[in-house]
């Protein structure tokens, strides 16, 4: 008889058993989008769906999501309900650009990116962590309660700045979350315009009050932009060769326009760090009601850093604190959903001669947070279960069942940089101090963009005993 407890399983949304109204798919839209999906998306291939006035495919299959998003990416753009969302916020930044504009940009940005220049940024990363937890020092001398949805965005903004800025970005640290949050709630919330898929001219009601925020990033970007040009100029030998500076250096004809390097820039500040920061948070929060498995993660760390080893050597060496990121990133993927629309008519026959006919100017939308909690592709798919991502067991997950980072020639160009990140936070935080739910812990995930606790994410914050 087998008596090891069940494993955690953190709040979700009860898969919907019948089916909603146009009424309550808006309604739920607007409060929600992770609360609409009924049992068929957790539990079917894929399923094709009048969504509103738009004919939709639902895609589940991992081999279909392949066909998609690799093997005939060519045949699908990002779908117009999607742009009308992004690109107010990031117009041509790298989530949004399409053809040759996304082209241009990729190319510009791929060096900083590559896995070798990403372990680059180890140190740095460490630094900034090991200043950042001194604000939990007080917990010494009795523990204490914090956001820890905050704090994780605030550090991730940091190690952003100084690895990608050198630590020049135009903008305070203090309020930074917030100003963040701001813009996610008023700008990253669908409208029932989009929905309706009503022309950009069209005055996006719930947004009215984003404009101001946004206004005030670009503001940021622009003046950060402008300090790095007088440095350029005035003091050439001393500019930092970081992705500012590589940017800036492109501005011309045959590179990148003003407005091209600014939305970039915007989409790093604004968005680059947010889906680590979200991931990190809801990770923090599952290992808190993982016991067992934390102390695994604990000893784990230790050993390792007893060693001494070089940053740069931590993300291969903690299988166990990886396997608990992913498992997050399972649950709580940070991009929950992937918007194609089909240019032209295409199909697709599985392996078992199962045929997809996939029309033209269909809706595809792929969905990390229902695929990755699909019935067909996971053992109890609403647990919180690190060690189906240990390396004994890694070969069991198919490459398109899996997509917190995206895939094909769209797949996240900072991947290697987010998980390198994660995995240097995770040690330095749970080195010295234990993450603790508290009687007000009771987050709930909602869509803005990003997946994110609904009304923060307090923790206690103690010392750890040895």
């Amino acid at each position: 008889m087998d008596t090891r407890p069940e494993p955690f399983e953190p709040p979700a949304p009860v898969p919907r058993t019948g089916i909603p109204s146009r009424l309550q798919i808006i309604r739920t839209v607007l409060r929600n989008p992770l609360e609409l999906w009924g049992e068929p998306s957790y539990t079917l291939p894929w399923i094709e769906t009048k969504f509103i006035n738009q004919r939709t495919l639902i895609v589940n299959d991992p081999g279909l999501i392949r066909y998609i998003l690799v093997e005939n990416a060519a045949n699908y753009e990002m779908s117009e309900v999607r742009r009308l969302i992004l690109r107010p916020i990031l117009r041509d930044g790298l989530l949004t650009a399409e053809g040759e504009v996304w082209k241009r940009s990729r190319k510009a940005m791929a060096p900083v990116f590559t896995p070798r220049h990403a372990k680059g940024f180890a140190g740095q990363m460490l630094r900034v962590c090991d200043a950042f937890v001194a604000r939990y020092e007080r917990a010494a001398s009795e523990p204490l309660v914090s956001n820890i949805a905050v704090d994780m965005t605030e550090l991730t903004f940091e190690i952003l700045a100084e690895t990608l800025f050198s630590g020049e970005i135009a903008v305070a640290k203090e309020g930074f979350a917030a100003n963040v949050e701001e813009l996610l709630q008023r700008m990253g919330r669908v409208d029932p315009m989009d929905l309706l898929v009503a022309p950009k001219w069209v005055p996006r009601l719930t947004r009215i009050g984003g404009r101001k925020v946004l206004d005030r990033f670009r503001g940021v970007v622009s003046e950060t932009m402008a300090q790095r040009r007088r440095r350029m100029a005035e003091e050439p030998e001393r500019v930092p060769n970081d992705f500012l500076t590589l940017l800036l250096q492109l501005e011309g004809p045959e590179g990148l326009s003003t407005d091209e390097i600014e939305d970039n820039i915007l989409t790093f500040i604004g968005a680059g760090h947010e889906t680590t920061a979200r991931a990190l948070a809801w990770c923090l929060y599952c290992i808190a009601n993982t016991p067992n498995y934390r102390g695994v993660m604990e000893r784990e760390i230790d050993a390792v850093l007893a060693t001494g080893a070089d940053p740069v050597d931590w993300l291969g060496r903690m299988p166990h604190v990886l396997a608990a990121f992913e498992e997050a990133l399972r649950l709580y993927p940070p991009a929950p959903s992937i918007n194609r629309a089909a240019i032209e008519e295409d199909e697709w026959t599985s392996p078992e001669g199962e045929h997809v006919a996939i029309r033209k100017g269909i809706s595809v939308l792929i969905m990390p947070w229902t695929l990755h909690r699909h019935t067909l592709y996971w053992k109890k798919p609403r647990a919180f279960m690190p060690e189906r991502f240990l390396p004994e067991n890694r070969e069991t997950i198919n490459r398109f069942q899996y997509l917190p980072f995206g895939a094909g020639p769209r797949v996240c160009i900072g991947a290697t940089f987010a998980l390198q990140e994660a995995i240097i936070a995770l040690a330095v935080l749970m080195r010295r101090f234990r993450f603790d739910p508290t009687a007000a812990t009771d987050p709930w995930p909602v869509q803005r963009l990003t997946t994110q606790p609904k009304g923060g994410l307090p923790m206690q914050v103690s010392i750890r005993a040895r």
